[in-house]
């Protein structure tokens, strides 16, 4: 005789909602990011045909070329997987995300080189500007210097906060603005970390069965890196002044 399970256990087998790619028009923004959404907005204005953002690891920049290559229909590669003659369909641009990490420099290079050649827009994101980048081959080394760099900086307290409602929304969970602000005071001043902790809440949400709380958010962020860093003791909440949960304006 079949015996169903447990209404527990059907709540564990619940999947967590997969969000779509970024859209460049619907990301966030503020003076951290303002500069490289403006650019982003121009394709057709890039000096040569290319561009490379560069700042801090978890500011944003792969948010950014993701939403381009969506929007636009462009192949997006990976630099640490960059080796020999990447393939490249012709007539359309690219972006290579941690293209200061490129496996080979003579496959960055057969990149740049081929992009200029059929005059292919072509987007790059590093920690550095490319300027800076430790490359031996002469060549690129002049290439990366005369390409346009724009910086993206740590996004401010009204973006993180933003960002985390965005993704808490987008996810349906329901948090109150009190743990909202809770979470960040706790959680690494990072756009990724604002995606991860909604990703993990929800997961833990589903297989609870129940609502988000602070006991709850603790446990599941408890190993999260940085997460408590910058936060006090729950007793000392109320003399916190906790960051503003105003929404930055949209492109």
């Amino acid at each position: 005789m079949h015996v169903p399970p447990p209404a527990g256990m059907m709540r564990q087998l619940a999947l967590p909602l997969a969000l779509p790619p970024p859209e460049l028009g619907a990301l966030l923004e503020d003076d951290s990011n303002a500069a490289a959404l403006a650019w982003l907005r121009r394709p057709d204005r890039w000096p040569g045909g290319r561009l490379a953002l560069f700042g801090p690891a978890a500011t944003g920049k792969t948010h950014m070329l993701q939403g381009l290559a969506a929007q636009l229909g462009w192949p997006a590669l990976d630099g640490l997987m960059l080796r020999g003659l990447p393939h490249v369909p012709p007539g359309r641009g690219l972006v290579l995300d941690d293209a200061d990490c490129a496996a080979e420099e003579t496959a960055l290079l057969h990149l740049l080189n081929f992009c200029a050649e059929h005059r292919q827009p072509v987007l790059l994101a590093g920690r550095a500007a490319p300027a800076r980048w430790p490359v031996a081959l002469p060549d690129l080394r002049s290439r990366l210097r005369a390409m346009t760099a724009v910086a993206v900086h740590p996004p401010g307290d009204a973006l993180l906060a933003a960002l985390l409602r965005k993704h808490l929304s987008a996810r349906q969970l329901r948090v109150d603005e009190a743990l909202q602000s809770w979470l960040l005071l706790r959680l690494p001043r990072e756009a990724a970390a604002m995606v991860e902790a909604a990703a993990r809440l929800d997961r833990a949400a589903l297989a609870a069965g129940g609502r988000v709380t602070r006991p709850l958010a603790r446990e599941v962020l408890a190993s999260l890196p940085g997460f408590g860093a910058g936060g006090e003791d729950d007793d000392s909440m109320a003399n916190q002044d906790l960051p503003s949960t105003d929404t930055p304006r949209l492109l």
